[in-house]
């Protein structure tokens, strides 16, 4: 059906259908919660962990909450499209609803573009507890020093196997992504108390340049040194691969942890989003023969829980 058959009714079905059907990332809610506001900015304050079991030794002892946390502003974002009533009328291959359908597809990876901006800043922005999200020296409470930044020095391993930082073998592919999950396991929350000891679940996300390696460091049986593959034998341990285009990074790569309560990230949505349009009878149309439909939402992103993410460098 041509787009001439179309009212704006229609068209506007037809986005918010495609809306529905396209998901987007898949790796978006694997790292990152989503909360809804009714306000301009809400306040999340990380404020430690609940309590943990002790004898009873002199009565109850109360566990407050810490006073640190952060603040995400939401922000209003937008795209328009304009469509010439001559295009609607003479249109009989579907282009107008291709380019809807597009519309469709960047709004579902508005989210992805977002979190991607904030996780490629992580070495210099903030989270909770004062630090830059991927940092060497976060510290809370009995946690001691702590770091979500590491290196990984490659040339340990045979030469055989020996690729580059930008240019990995699948060995030290997996040793990278090894010595990233160890790190995160070893965090401590704001008691002393290990905060990722049930952590079975994780998205190892890396730029395209890393994506072959990347792959078969976590699917191939055996390594390309004809070694067992560590990664595939960890028992109950889930690794999901996430290729990120988005990420310019060239020598470095990030693990998330993927079944946390509370995520590394957050989604704020104060408004879902919503189609408008200035179409069949309106002054637009009379004026200059053209229609046009936008859409807009309320939301923005914001760092979450750092112990559950992990930079890993290659050097």
């Amino acid at each position: 059906m041509g787009a001439q058959g179309l009212s704006s009714r229609a068209i506007i079905g037809s986005y918010y259908a495609r809306l529905e059907q396209n998901p987007g990332a898949r790796w978006v809610e694997r790292v990152s919660n989503l909360f809804t506001s009714d306000q301009e900015s809400e306040t999340y304050k990380w404020l430690g962990q609940s309590p943990v079991m002790r004898e009873w030794v002199g009565g109850r002892h109360s566990k407050g909450f810490r006073e640190n946390g952060i603040s995400i502003e939401n922000l209003h974002f937008e795209a328009t499209m304009e469509v010439l009533v001559p295009e609607l009328r003479r249109d009989k291959t579907g282009q107008i609803m291709v380019r809807v359908n597009e519309m469709a597809d960047r709004t579902n990876a508005h989210w992805a573009k977002l979190l991607s901006t904030l996780i490629e800043g992580g070495e210099t922005g903030v989270c909770y507890d004062g630090q830059f999200f991927f940092d060497t020296d976060h510290t809370e409470g009995d946690s001691g020093t702590q770091s979500n930044d590491i290196e990984v020095d490659i040339s340990t391993l045979p030469v055989s196997n020996n690729g580059s930082a930008t240019a990995p073998s699948v060995a030290e592919m997996q040793l990278m992504i090894l010595r990233g999950i160890k790190q995160m396991y070893g965090f401590k929350d704001d008691q002393g108390e290990p905060l990722n000891e049930n952590a079975m679940d994780f998205t190892v996300m890396v730029p395209t340049g890393y994506m072959d390696t990347a792959m078969a460091a976590i699917r191939n049986p055996v390594v390309d040194s004809g070694d067992t593959n560590t990664l595939v034998n960890m028992e109950g341990i889930n690794l999901s691969l996430a290729v990120n285009p988005r990420l310019t990074w060239t020598d470095k790569f990030a693990i998330f942890r993927a079944d946390g309560n509370v995520r590394p990230l957050i989604r704020q949505q104060e408004t879902e989003v919503q189609v408008k349009a200035i179409a069949e009878g309106s002054e637009l149309e009379f004026k200059e023969d053209k229609h046009e439909y936008g859409v807009d939402a309320w939301r923005n992103v914001g760092y979450g829980l750092w112990q559950g993410a992990c930079l890993v460098r290659a050097i």
